[in-house]
């Protein structure tokens, strides 16, 4: 699986987990996802469930990741403790659905297949974690294996047509050759979606893709010359400068949009 697909399936049981934390759990040494000869990342079904172990630990028992680690390399050697399997287990159990024996959830009810809080609770937003704090050339990588037809994407999103009609024209998501979606259009849909919750519909969002087509082009501007360059390999450097630019471009956007935001509520 790519990196994508793995968010995929952490992020209806772990909502806050992104592409940057992933990564920085393999840079511990907590997983050790395989790469292609072009440098992409591929995670097996072990990794992931790796993944749900050492975020479950994290959220639930508040342990730090080198406790973490010698846990996992306890299981490794085969010398895991009982409850350390025990823990792996029920880090399973989050993918599956499955609920052991007197189990107790979060908030201190039974856990039980399908229950659901008291009417009347207020439950907490879920956050989309679309964009992490730092954002890392590895992120706008593009992973030409994701096809997706227009009803895989709309099923993917959670949007219906009229809505994906009105982001099209309002040039926000286009199909690329065949007439597929890749994965990014997937997370802007969901972005627009949450957003349009909000009252911004999809017209209001083409100030945010003028202003990204002017920093691409900012962007581009600068690595043309290394791309003109006749030294081996000059495409591949080009292209690396433009993911690092753009990365420090989208940190540098976000940062300023957060310093705005806390002086307009006078924080």
């Amino acid at each position: 699986m790519s990196i994508g697909s793995v968010l995929d399936l952490l992020r209806p049981d772990f909502p806050d987990v992104t592409i940057s934390k992933i990564r920085f759990l393999e840079a511990e040494g907590l997983i050790r996802p395989e790469r292609t000869p072009s440098g992409y990342r591929r995670f097996s079904g072990a990794d992931v469930e790796r993944l749900r172990f050492v975020l479950t630990a994290q959220r639930d028992q508040y342990l730090p990741l080198k406790v973490i680690k010698e846990q996992l390399e306890a299981i490794d050697r085969g010398a895991a403790t009982l409850g350390v399997r025990e823990a792996l287990a029920r880090a399973h159990s989050v993918r599956t659905g499955e609920t052991e024996p007197g189990s107790v959830a979060p908030d201190g009810e039974p856990a039980t297949p399908g229950s659901e809080r008291g009417a009347g609770q207020a439950t907490a937003p879920r956050r989309l974690g679309v964009v992490p704090d730092e954002i890392s050339p590895d992120d706008l990588r593009f992973d030409h294996e994701i096809r997706l037809t227009r009803k895989d994407l709309l099923d993917r999103a959670g949007i219906d047509d009229n809505f994906l009609s009105d982001l099209i024209r309002a040039n926000l998501i286009g199909p690329g050759p065949g007439g597929y979606f890749d994965g990014d259009a997937v997370t802007l849909a969901k972005t627009a979606r949450a957003m349009a919750e909000f009252g911004l519909e999809a017209r209001h969002l083409r100030a945010f893709k003028l202003a990204a087509d002017r920093e691409a082009a900012l962007v581009a501007q600068i690595a043309a010359p290394i791309a003109k360059s006749r030294d081996a390999g000059a495409r591949a450097r080009a292209e690396e400068t433009v993911r690092e630019l753009a990365a420090l471009s989208l940190t540098l956007h976000t940062c300023l949009v957060k310093s705005s935001v806390r002086n307009s509520l006078g924080g």
